[in-house]
């Protein structure tokens, strides 16, 4: 990516701690996250991305871009814990397997929320560290679309929130009904409401816009 004289440096955050929820029927709500993933990542802090179900049609393909993009920045880093294919889509897949699958990544946050908690996230972390050794931002990517689809208690979601370490900047995204259950513990809730979008013209997902 670059040479080490150019490479960032590890950096601790001096005012993350909020809780972010991104709903609404719009497209850009991953984007969003990912974005401030990118720009938390560019000034050296430690940022890692918790994907519950990202798929769609079958015009999706496994291989995202940004998986890619994010494997050559220094601090951020991802896994996927879902079903390839969305849940209550004619796709194939299962139902139950989808509630596992969203049940495993409930409880891989929680891990994640763990290591941070022991973690000293007023410190800089070591940008190509495991996730296990803390992060001071961390993406539920689809976690409230999870929880709307009741794959997950909205409960649980709303105790992740409540439970998090203090100097932790957690992200949530998903989900077209609003997050009722996180209004006491979130700090920042963005709707992103669509007002026109091509699939509604039969558009199928394109490669670098949408996957």
């Amino acid at each position: 990516m670059t040479d080490d004289s150019d490479r960032i440096e590890a950096r601790a955050p001096e005012e993350f701690g909020l809780v972010q929820a991104w709903w609404g029927d719009g497209k850009g709500k991953t984007t969003a996250a990912l974005g401030m993933g990118l720009r938390a990542a560019g000034h050296g802090y430690r940022v890692h991305l918790l994907q519950f179900m990202k798929g769609g049609a079958e015009s999706v393909e496994d291989v995202r871009g940004e998986y890619e993009a994010i494997a050559q920045v220094d601090g951020f880093s991802y896994e996927h814990t879902g079903h390839y294919g969305w849940h209550g889509f004619t796709d194939g897949s299962d139902d139950a397997d989808h509630a596992a699958k969203a049940r495993g990544g409930l409880e891989r946050a929680r891990e994640l929320l763990d290591a941070a908690d022991a973690a000293d996230l007023t410190s800089p972390l070591p940008l190509d560290g495991d996730p296990e050794d803390g992060v001071h931002m961390l993406v539920l990517d689809e976690v409230l679309y999870a929880a709307n689809r009741d794959l997950i208690d909205p409960a649980d979601v709303a105790d992740l929130a409540a439970s998090k370490p203090d100097d932790l900047e957690l992200v949530c995204t998903g989900g077209h009904e609003r997050p009722t259950y996180l209004t006491e513990d979130a700090d920042l809730v963005t709707e992103v409401r669509k007002e026109r979008h091509p699939i509604d013209a039969g558009q199928r997902a394109r490669k670098g816009t949408e996957f």
